[in-house]
C-alpha cells in the first residue's frame, strides 16, 4: 500500500486547503523547495503543526525544551568534529553530544531530517548512535546564531543600512520564516501582543500572554535589523526611516488563520523597539457570562443601555476588554428598531445591523468628525471608539443632551475617575451630571487552569477569607484554589483570562457630587454608601469562588487597603 504523501495528509486532516495545497505546489513548481516550508511561507500552517505531523510519517520525535542544547555544547562538537558552522547553517541543522561522555550519543537537530547531504556528513562522523530529532527553523537558526556569536563570527552591527539594503535583507527566507514562526508561537500560545526589543548585543522576542510578558526567543544583535524590516515591511510602515516612531497595521495570514495587526515602532537606544497586537478575526462574540460578568452585574449592565439617552462610560487600560464588553451590549440594543452607528480605531468585530465606520486621523476622519458626521445620520444609539480630546466630549455630551444614547470609553484608572476626567476635558460639571448615566471599570486577570489548580488547605483558607474586603458581603460556599502547573497551561497554573467590573450607577446623590466637582475619592465614598463594588471587592469574590487567586487580583486591581 503506497504511503500517502504530505500534502495528502494535510487536507486529509484538516490542517491546509486544497487551494492552500495547490498554491504551494505551484510555488514549489517554480522554485523548488520542501513543500511544508512552503506552506509555511504562505501562511497556511505553523511549523510546530507541521513538524507533529511529520513527526508521525517518518518515525520521528520533536525536539522538546528539555532535550534543547545549549550554545556552548553545539560550539564544543562542532569544534571536537572540526565542522564549520557555515556548513549547519546552510543545511539547517545542530548537532551536539547528549553527555560529557565521548561515548554519549551524538544528537542532531534539524529542519530536514532527511536531507541527503546531512546523512552523509553524519556517516561520515564515525560517532556512533545518532538519534534524530524534528526541529523548527527558528530554534535551529539561534542556536547556530549563538555558537557563531560565542566564537566571534557573527558580523557586528555597523552603520544604519540604506533602504534598499534593508529592504534585501527583509527578503530573505530566513528572516521571512524566522518572522512567520513568532507569528506561529503567538498564535500556539494564545498572545495578544508581540514585542521586539534590541539592546547591545542581542535582541529579544516576548510575548504577552494572559497579560502577562514571557520571554520566548533572543537572537543575535546583528540579525535584529533583518527582522525589524521584515515586519516594517508587512505593515507598510517606511523601513528607511528609524528616529521616527511610526504606527502601522496590516492583514496578514499565518499558521493557517486571518490577522489583523497594529504595530507601533519607538526609537530607542539600540534600535526600534517594536510591539504588535495581534487582533485576530473573531468567530463569534462571548456572552456577558463568558468575559466574566456576573447575574448581578449583567442585570446593572443592561440597565444602563436600556436607557433612551445619556452616557455611559466604561474604563480600563488598552487590552482590558472595553470593546469587546460594549460589543456586547450593542448586540443586546439592536433589535432592529434602534438605529446604531459607531465610530472606531479599529472595527474589531462586524456586527450585522449596526453601521460601523472606521476612524482614520491621517485623512482627518477623527473620532470629533466622525462624531459630528454621525449625528446627520439620525441615530438612536452611537458607540464613539474613545473619548479622548476636548472636542470629542463636548460633541458626545451633545448628542446625550438632545436624545442620543452614547457609549464610549475613557483611559482613567478607575470607573468614578472618568468624571473629574471629563471635567478636565472642560465639560459643564451641570451638563455632565444630566447626561452621565453610569461609568463601569474592567480589568482582565488570569484563570486558574482547569486542569491543574488545586484546592487550597486549611491554612491558606483562613489567611484568605480573613483578607474580605470591609463591607463585602460574599455569597455561597467559598472554594479557594491554589495554581499548580501543567503541560495545558504551559506550567504557568493559569489558562484563559476573565474580567473584574465596577459598575457606578448615578444616583441623585453622586449626581449632585458631579454638579460640585467632588474628587474622585468623594466620589467613591459617595458611591460606596449607595452599594457599589470596586474591582477589588469583585476580584475577592471570583477568587472566593475558585475563579481565579488573589495574587492575580492584587495585580491587576490597585486596591492596597482592600485585599
Amino acid at each position: 500500500m503506497q504511503t500517502p504523501r504530505l500534502g495528502e495528509l494535510l487536507v486529509a486532516r484538516g490542517l491546509v486547503s486544497e487551494r492552500e495545497l495547490a498554491d504551494a505546489l505551484a510555488m514549489q513548481a517554480l522554485t523548488g523547495g520542501l513543500l511544508g516550508q512552503l506552506l509555511i511561507r504562505i501562511g497556511a500552517i505553523s511549523e510546530i503543526e507541521l513538524n507533529k505531523l511529520l513527526s508521525e510519517q517518518l518515525g520521528l520525535k520533536v525536539l522538546d525544551n528539555e532535550e534543547t542544547p545549549t550554545a556552548a555544547q553545539v560550539g564544543k562538537f562542532l569544534g571536537e568534529i572540526r565542522s564549520p558552522i557555515p556548513w549547519w547553517v546552510q543545511h539547517q541543522a545542530a548537532a551536539w553530544r547528549a553527555g560529557e561522555a565521548l561515548d554519549s550519543p551524538v544528537m542532531v537537530a534539524a529542519v530536514n531530517p532527511l536531507d541527503p547531504a546531512l546523512g552523509d556528513r553524519l556517516a561520515q562522523l564515525g560517532e556512533g548512535p545518532v538519534q534524530l530529532r524534528l526541529a523548527t527553523r527558528a530554534a535551529v537558526t539561534g542556536l547556530l546564531d549563538s555558537v557563531a556569536q560565542d566564537a566571534d563570527t557573527a558580523a557586528r552591527p555597523g552603520a544604519p543600512s540604506e533602504t534598499a539594503r534593508l529592504r534585501e535583507l527583509a527578503q530573505e527566507t530566513p528572516v521571512i520564516d524566522f518572522v512567520n514562526g513568532i507569528f506561529a508561537e503567538a498564535l500556539s500560545r494564545r498572545a495578544s501582543d508581540i514585542h521586539v526589543e534590541p539592546f547591545a548585543d542581542h535582541f529579544a522576542v516576548r510575548l504577552r500572554i494572559d497579560g502577562v510578558l514571557v520571554t520566548v526567543r533572543t537572537a543575535p544583535r546583528a540579525r535584529f535589523d533583518a527582522v525589524c524590516s521584515r515586519i516594517k515591511l508587512l505593515s507598510g510602515m517606511d523601513i528607511g526611516e528609524r528616529r521616527l516612531p511610526q504606527d502601522g497595521r496590516q492583514s496578514i495570514r499565518a499558521a493557517g488563520q486571518e490577522l489583523d495587526l497594529r504595530i507601533s515602532s519607538l526609537p530607542s537606544v539600540w534600535g526600534e523597539s517594536l510591539v504588535l497586537r495581534l487582533l485576530g478575526r473573531i468567530d463569534r462574540l462571548p456572552k456577558l457570562a463568558e468575559l466574566g460578568v456576573s447575574d448581578a452585574q449583567a442585570a446593572k449592565l443592561l440597565a444602563l443601555v436600556d436607557k433612551p439617552n445619556g452616557i455611559v462610560l466604561v474604563s480600563g487600560p488598552t487590552g482590558s476588554g472595553k470593546t469587546t464588553t460594549i460589543y456586547r451590549l450593542l448586540v443586546h440594543l439592536n433589535n432592529g428598531a434602534r438605529k446604531i452607528v459607531t465610530v472606531e480605531d479599529p472595527v474589531e468585530f462586524e456586527l450585522p445591523g449596526v453601521v460601523q465606520v472606521q476612524a482614520r486621523r491621517d485623512i482627518g476622519l477623527s473620532f470629533a468628525a466622525g462624531l459630528r458626521s454621525i449625528l446627520r445620520q439620525d441615530p438612536d444609539v452611537i458607540m464613539v471608539g474613545e473619548i479622548r480630546d476636548q472636542e470629542t466630549a463636548r460633541i458626545a455630551v451633545q448628542a446625550a443632551l438632545t436624545g442620543h444614547l452614547v457609549i464610549s470609553t475613557i483611559h482613567t484608572n478607575s470607573a468614578l475617575a472618568a468624571a473629574p476626567r471629563l471635567l478636565d476635558l472642560d465639560v459643564e460639571p451641570f451638563l455632565l451630571a444630566d447626561v452621565l448615566r453610569g461609568l463601569v471599570g474592567q480589568r482582565l486577570v488570569r484563570r486558574l487552569c482547569p486542569h491543574c489548580a488545586r484546592p487550597s488547605d486549611a491554612e491558606r483558607v483562613a489567611s484568605y477569607e480573613a483578607q474580605r474586603p470591609a463591607g463585602l458581603v460574599t455569597k455561597g460556599a467559598a472554594a479557594w484554589r491554589e495554581p499548580v502547573g501543567c503541560e495545558q497551561c504551559a506550567q504557568t497554573g493559569y489558562l484563559g483570562r476573565l474580567g473584574l467590573y465596577e459598575i457606578a450607577l448615578t444616583t441623585p446623590e453622586l449626581e449632585h457630587d458631579i454638579r460640585e466637582g467632588a474628587s474622585e475619592a468623594a466620589l467613591t465614598r459617595t458611591a460606596r454608601a449607595g452599594g457599589f463594588e470596586s474591582l477589588a471587592d469583585d476580584g475577592y469574590a471570583k477568587a472566593r469562588a475558585g475563579l481565579t487567586s488573589l495574587a492575580e487580583v492584587r495585580r491587576a486591581a490597585d486596591a492596597p487597603d482592600a485585599i
